[in-house]
């Protein structure tokens, strides 16, 4: 996991400081993993770590969420050699647009970023039932959660941490007056 985490460090992906996390909750470490995947050598290690996890599945589509899970499934889509598709937030509900579908027994891997109370994660997989496809697994970059987080299906993340996320209510930081910053994709 070290070498993981210095690609983060020297792409300038990880940050300290006091964020509010897309699930509401606030931190004092992010993890901007556009930073890191915009390189392709790394979306092709991450991607190939998860492919790994999920080798025997069989899988024949693979589904992020909009907008942090685009990039890492795109790639584990391409290496895979399987259709990818996203889903996207709108009026508050996760939805397939675009034209976007799903085949009834579809055999479909979940990618995403990054896991902290799996909000994202939960809403695709729901999406993925609803259409009658099987998720047959969800893959991330990073558990912030060090694996506390449970889908129901198999999971995979390539890095395990247990990153300390609070309630606005018991954010360390906010109770100190620090400013705090929305960096996510949901940064209202």
């Amino acid at each position: 996991m070290d070498e993981y985490l210095k690609i983060f460090r020297e792409t300038g992906a990880l940050h300290e400081g006091h964020f509010r996390l897309t699930s509401g909750l606030h931190s004092p470490v992010y993890f901007q993993c556009a930073l890191v995947l915009q390189y392709p050598r790394h979306a092709a290690l991450f991607a190939g770590k998860i492919i790994e996890a999920f080798k025997n599945e069989k899988i024949e589509a693979v589904i992020s969420p909009a907008v942090g899970g685009i990039v890492i499934g795109q790639e584990v889509g391409r290496q895979l050699g399987v259709r990818t598709i996203f889903s996207e937030r709108q009026d508050d509900r996760m939805m397939l647009r675009r034209g976007f579908s799903l085949s009834p027994d579809e055999r479909v891997l979940v990618c995403e970023d990054v896991v902290t109370t799996g909000g994202s994660v939960f809403e695709v997989i729901g999406l993925v039932k609803q259409a009658g496809a099987v998720p047959v697994g969800a893959g991330y970059i990073v558990d912030r959660s060090g694996g506390k987080v449970r889908f129901g299906i198999p999971r995979h993340a390539v890095m395990n941490l247990d990153a300390p996320a609070y309630k606005p209510e018991e954010c360390p930081m906010c109770a100190r007056n620090l400013p705090v910053q929305k960096p996510g994709s949901r940064n209202s």
